[in-house]
């Protein structure tokens, strides 16, 4: 009888020390994210100039896209004007507008490409929010009127009035 009682004192102080040492882990997986935090990728200084056709290394396409050393990055936090082809003379103009300073401004120093939400977009391009100093440069484009914040569909650069390129 001593030792049916010793084994079962014994049995529930482990069951007890277990729980104390573990805890309720079903309290904590509520704080586990499944996601990783994103980890930006620091792009150090360097030129950005127009793409060519010969040109696919640390260049721009237009004013929401550019090539790094490896990848093709879409600008995730703007819609730029096209210029591949633009659909008016305006377009035309905010596109041009828009690519030359989006080469100025990556080319003036070391910037951040931080992940939000999907990696790549249909095309195979990296959805990247660039950063310089906790700024975005998308939200420089913004504030100059050469972008619009992404909405998550694009919107005509054309007004009605404009002639059509097609």
């Amino acid at each position: 009888m001593a030792n049916t009682l010793t084994v079962l004192l014994v049995g529930a102080g482990l069951s007890l020390g277990g729980f104390w040492v573990y805890g309720n882990r079903s309290r904590d997986v509520e704080n586990v994210s499944l996601r990783p935090e994103p980890v930006p990728l620091v792009m150090s200084q360097r030129s950005y100039p127009l793409c060519s056709r010969t040109t696919r290394r640390n260049c721009v396409v237009d004013g929401d896209t550019f090539y790094t050393a490896k990848d093709k990055i879409r600008i995730s936090d703007i819609d730029a004007p096209e210029t591949h082809p633009p659909r008016c003379a305006e377009e035309a103009d905010l596109g041009d507008r828009a690519t030359n300073r989006l080469s100025e401004l990556l080319s003036a120093g070391a910037f951040e490409l931080v992940s939000a939400g999907r990696d790549e977009d249909r095309y195979g391009r990296k959805l990247r929010v660039v950063m310089r100093k906790g700024r975005s440069i998308g939200d420089i484009l913004v504030s100059e009127g050469i972008a619009r914040t992404w909405t998550g569909r694009r919107q005509p650069w054309c007004s009605e009035n404009d002639g059509s390129f097609g």
